[in-house]
């Protein structure tokens, strides 16, 4: 089985170019420690942290239409709902599954799933 790092996607709307070209398809690549952590010292989300998700989708988006770069300024003109769509593709395509076991009790033979992530410990923290 491939480890997939890049995700296809289809804009609900598109990305209008200043030449009026309308640009849908897109590629999206899996984030990195630094595409997660590097933006926290943009001085943009020390102002305003919601354009946190402007920078990470600006990073992510390899491909988007015939468009030679995908830059903040790209992301800052997309549609709301274009927007939001690709926030929520990022959180999907990012996300860790649960990682548990199948177990049995030795004492009353129950069997049961045991969350074995690492992530567990700090989630309710």
């Amino acid at each position: 089985m491939e480890f997939r790092t890049e995700y296809e996607f289809e804009l609900p709307r598109g990305y209008v170019d200043e030449n009026g070209s309308l640009h849908k398809r897109g590629v999206m690549r899996l984030a990195t420690a630094a595409d997660e952590i590097l933006p926290m010292r943009d001085q943009r989300v020390q102002q305003n942290p919601s354009y946190l998700s402007i920078i990470l989708l600006a990073r992510v988006i390899i491909k988007l239409g015939d468009l030679r770069a995908i830059d903040t300024k790209v992301i800052e003109r997309l549609f709301t709902s274009d927007l939001a769509f690709l926030q929520n593709f990022y959180r999907q395509i990012n996300e860790v599954e649960k990682l548990s076991v199948r177990t049995v009790c030795p004492k009353c033979d129950h069997e049961f799933e045991v969350d074995i992530s690492f992530l567990a410990e700090t989630e309710g923290n």
